[in-house]
């Protein structure tokens, strides 16, 4: 597993060992920068379900200001910190050893915008509709910022959440990558 493309491209990171995390794979991590980006002139990336950390750092090598990484599992933590220390700009991250839904509220009363939102949790334990939703009433997120969800390919995610519209859907193997945008508004 590696940094595909920015600052730190070609950087390699390490991958918590056995069934707790499923890193995305190179592939399907250059596939989703390539959608939305490829590349970013500042904002907040927020990697709800951190697992190595690489989905944030590939953001913020890819030009993000800052990489939100969320992840409960500390043996994860420890994982992250490595490879936020192989990009040698650590203050460009954040990390929360806490639950993404404890998270959002954590986000909620610290006043944090998010440009960019990384969601790839457990497949047994998928709550993204919920927590998009609550993204939105809690107003984490800015006019124009980018949900990516990473789900199983069996998971049928819906056309809208609330305000959010899906803007492209792929699949790669098993892994299905949905993202959304603001619905745009005719004035």
């Amino acid at each position: 597993m590696r940094v595909i493309s920015g600052e730190y491209g070609g950087r390699r990171l390490k991958a918590l060992d056995g069934d707790n995390t499923r890193p995305t794979t190179d592939k399907v991590k250059e596939a989703i920068f390539n959608m939305i980006g490829p590349y970013f002139d500042g904002g907040i990336a927020l990697d709800l379900y951190a697992g190595s950390g690489g989905l944030a750092i590939e953001a913020v090598s890819r030009g993000m200001d800052k990489g939100i990484c969320i992840e409960k599992n500390f043996a994860a933590i420890k994982i992250i910190k490595e490879n936020i220390e192989v990009t040698k700009e650590p203050e460009k991250f954040i990390i929360k050893k806490m639950d993404a839904n404890k998270a959002l509220e954590y986000l909620k009363e610290d006043g944090t915008k998010i440009d960019l939102v990384l969601l790839d949790p457990p497949y047994a334990k998928q709550e993204i509709e919920k927590q998009i939703d609550r993204m939105l009433t809690y107003d984490l997120l800015n006019e124009d910022a980018i949900v990516v969800c990473e789900t199983d390919k069996s998971v049928n995610l819906p056309e809208t959440i609330s305000t959010l519209v899906k803007f492209r859907e792929t699949t790669y193997g098993i892994t299905q990558i949905t993202i959304y945008k603001q619905e745009e508004k005719n004035d």
